[in-house]
């Protein structure tokens, strides 16, 4: 795959090192000189300074072979301006981040795909993780999240049915029981203490199906 990445702070600099990783020739565009340099002197990968929404600086990038083009900068405009370009050139693929909500609409129209800010995201995950150290994320996949989560001993929903729990936009996908049984789950299988439950939630139904779970899987202090 040949990839355009717009902006090296850590977003960009990590998601470039994901790219080399799998193969794919990389180009970078940042307009700070230093950061240039600096990814150059870790990856074999073509470094270009300039501002990513003039079009000669994505010409130079080769924007008309590209595959996909990854905006990462902090600034809502110029990841909107440079997607729209990326547009025009007619690129397969062109992938966002949005620091701002209300601005989701503004890519969307334009056919961007997007990943909300990151930030938030990421704060959001880590309260969960802390709220609940059972919980480990297994993958992201476009559109959803599938992660493992514990049921702990004297929890409400342990020695009931599936069928019990109040289940919105997540799905449970197997159990693992002590003993190391892998369970495919029905809607009778009672949930044992220490059953290790995996689970697939939709993206924008993260935080609800989270609240949910740990609601019936946490023991009530």
């Amino acid at each position: 795959m040949y990839i355009i990445i717009v902006g090296l702070g850590g977003i960009g600099r990590n998601l470039t090192a994901i790219s080399v990783q799998h193969g794919d020739s990389v180009v970078v565009i940042d307009q700070d000189e230093s950061r240039c340099s600096e990814i150059l002197e870790h990856y074999d990968v073509l470094a270009i300074t300039g501002n990513a929404t003039d079009k000669s600086v994505l010409e130079d990038a080769g924007i008309d072979r590209a595959d996909a083009l990854v905006a990462t900068t902090s600034d809502d405009a110029v990841n909107l301006m440079t997607c729209w370009l990326s547009k025009r050139f007619n690129v397969p693929n062109v992938v966002s981040i949005v620091n701002q909500k209300e601005h989701s609409d503004l890519f969307k129209e334009v056919g961007v795909k997007i990943s909300e800010n990151p930030d938030e995201l990421v704060a959001n995950r880590l309260y969960y993780w802390s709220e609940n150290p059972n919980m480990q994320q297994l993958a992201s996949i476009p559109g959803g999240t599938i992660f493992e989560i514990v049921a702990e001993e004297d929890a409400p929903i342990v020695d009931h049915e599936i069928r019990e729990l109040d289940v919105k936009d997540f799905v449970f996908i197997a159990i693992r029981r002590a003993g190391g049984d892998l369970i495919i789950p029905s809607g009778t299988v009672r949930i044992r203490p220490q059953d290790i439950i995996t689970v697939f939630t939709k993206k924008e139904a993260e935080a609800e199906c989270l609240r949910i779970l740990n609601r019936q899987l946490k023991k009530i202090s």
